[in-house]
Parts: structure tokens; sequence; C-alpha cells
């Protein structure tokens, strides 16, 4: 409900006072229902009074009423983060095409301060819970995230008892090695990021497999370990390049280590992509498109993962049975202009 002009919120009274009819005829017109016969001329008097005394259905009651808020929530440390506008502009998204409403909660990267998070967002009445993490990992889920469907995005749950959404490591680094091959590369190094991590793991063996079934090798002296930062990428790149039988092609890790890379081949005086081509990951925009030339990179499909966790969590709120699943979704190729083909 909104304020008339003495500041006192618009009931249902004052409606059917200015309308000329019963409060109980009000009540069937703004609550919808469909059960009750009334005249579309009375009808159209409740809908222009209410338009007219800015009337407004009170969310808190009709949720109490229905059990049903239309409210889902999105907790995530990463609304400072490059990549979160994409998240949540997907989540929001999907949300709006569902005829429901986002919260987003910031939790930064706290544990204690997520499970307060995602209590307040309880007390709006959420029907779901949404958890978005700034980078793909292992999480422990807060005991109070388990009291409404709960649908975790860019990680996953340690116990595998929650629906996750995460993007498909292994696709993007098959992706970048079908890049580099279709260009003639044949001597590569790959620039990691922190080893054992998912990303890490997954990057390099979807990017080892796709060069051993084409029979090039990506032997240990051409994989470096990084820490995802762009002077790790200075160093191995410089590494790779200062070693014997230098590689005409880099695979970074992210597309910081790209960025590092960039410099130390631009030191040592070669050319990108006439003698060396380099290939990133995250597809994070301000710095691929801002290199010179700007970089071909590896997409994480952070919006679709947003959009993805809103309509799984529709699912569950809807009713569905199937609690845990883990979906990983595609990470496409974005080509720009660091790639060319192999001087033989």
């Amino acid at each position: 409900m909104t304020g008339n002009s003495s500041g006192r919120a618009v009931t249902m009274a004052d409606v059917a006072r200015t309308a000329g009819v019963s409060r109980a005829a009000v009540s069937f017109v703004l609550n919808e229902r469909s059960d009750i016969s009334i005249p579309d001329t009375t009808r159209e008097r409740v809908l222009a009074s209410a338009a007219q005394l800015g009337y407004r259905r009170n969310a808190a009651a009709r949720a109490l009423a229905s059990q049903r808020s239309g409210l889902f929530g999105l907790v995530t440390e990463i609304v400072t983060s490059p990549f979160a506008a994409d998240i949540i502009t997907g989540a929001q998204r999907r949300t709006w095409e569902d005829e429901r409403f986002l919260l987003i909660a910031p939790s930064e990267d706290d544990e204690a301060m997520e499970s307060v998070a995602i209590e307040k967002l309880l007390e709006q009445r959420v029907e779901g819970v949404i958890i978005a993490a700034s980078w793909h990992q292992a999480i422990r889920v807060p005991e109070n995230a388990h009291q409404i469907p709960c649908v975790l995005v860019h990680c996953y749950d340690e116990s595998g008892q929650l629906p996750s959404i995460v993007p498909d490591e292994e696709s993007g680094g098959r992706a970048a090695a079908r890049e580099l091959l279709a260009a003639g590369h044949r001597e590569i190094g790959h620039l990691t990021l922190p080893l054992g991590i998912p990303a890490q793991v997954g990057r390099l063996r979807g990017f080892a497999d796709e060069l051993s079934a084409a029979s090039v090798p990506l032997p240990d002296r051409r994989i470096v370990a990084g820490d995802g930062t762009a002077e790790s990428g200075y160093r191995g790149a410089a590494e790779l390049l200062d070693g014997p039988n230098p590689p005409t092609a880099l695979f970074c890790g992210n597309d910081r280590m790209a960025m590092g890379a960039y410099d130390a081949v631009k030191e040592r005086g070669l050319r990108i992509p006439h003698e060396i081509s380099i290939i990133g990951f995250d597809d994070q925009q301000a710095l691929a498109d801002s290199l010179r030339p700007g970089l071909t990179t590896v997409a994480l499909p952070f919006e679709e993962m947003g959009a993805a966790g809103v309509r799984k969590l529709t699912e569950l709120t809807a009713g569905s049975q199937k609690t845990s699943s883990h979906l990983a979704l595609d990470c496409p190729l974005r080509q720009r202009s660091s790639v060319g083909f192999a001087l033989h």
C-alpha cells in the first residue's frame, strides 16, 4: 500500500468508499479471485479507484496467505568483481521471465556473514536462494541454507547434497587447443593457474586431451605453474621463451596471465600473432579488448550460469524432487586478434 495526502497508507476500505462498493468486492477484484463473479462495471470502478488513490497490495500479507512470496535470494561475495554484473544480469533476467523478484545480499567471502545474509533473506520469506562464488571451488554451505531450496553457482557443495551450476573447464581447454591446432601450431606451451584448483585441473585436462587426439605432445617442460597474476604470466612466458626450442603459441590460465605474457613477448622483440600466438581464459572484456592486439580468449559463461541457477531454483520451488545435480556449461572461444598461423 502507498500513502495518501495525509501520509496514511491507503487501505481496501478507502478504495471501497471511493468506488462505492463493498470492501469484499474490492478484495475479490484486487486479489484476482476467479471463483467469484464480479460485474465488469464494478471491476472497472474498483481498479480505477485503486489507481487514483495509489493503492498497492501488501506483499507480506499476500505471502503469508499464499505461502508464496515470489522472491528469490542471491548471496555472493562477487558484487565488486569484474564478473559480478554478468551473473547478476543472468539471474535477474531469468527471475523477471519467471515473474519473480531477486534480492541480492553481499557476503564478502565470509562464512559467518554468509549465514547472516541467508538469515536476512529468510526473514524476507524468499522461496529459494542462490549462492554464487567468484571462482570455481568447493564450498561449505551454511546450515540455514538447507531450510529452503538452494542452488550453487560457480561453486559446488563439499557434501554433494545441493545442485550446482559450474563452467565446463575442460570444454574451454579443448576450445583453446582446437584454435591453436587449426592455425598449424605444434610447439605449444601452457601457463597454468594455481595447481589443484578445479579451473586449473579442468583446463589443462581438456587442453592436453585435445592436443593428444591430434598427436601433438604437451611435455612437462612446456607446462609452467602460475598463480593467476600478470606477474606470474610474465615469468612463465619468459621461462618458456628463453628456454630451448621455444613454443610458437601459449595458452594462459587466465587473461591476467596472458597480459603478463604479452609483456614478456614484446620485451623479446617478438610480434603477436605473427611470431607467437597467445590465448587467454575468462574473457575479461575490459582487459581482453584493451590489449594490443586484442586477446583471443575462452569465455566463462557467467550470465548463463546465473540464469541456469534461477531456472533450477524455479524447478525446486515448483516441487521437483531432484535436489542434487551438477550442471557444467560450455566455455566458448572468443576470437580476437592474438592467434596467427604458425611459421614453419
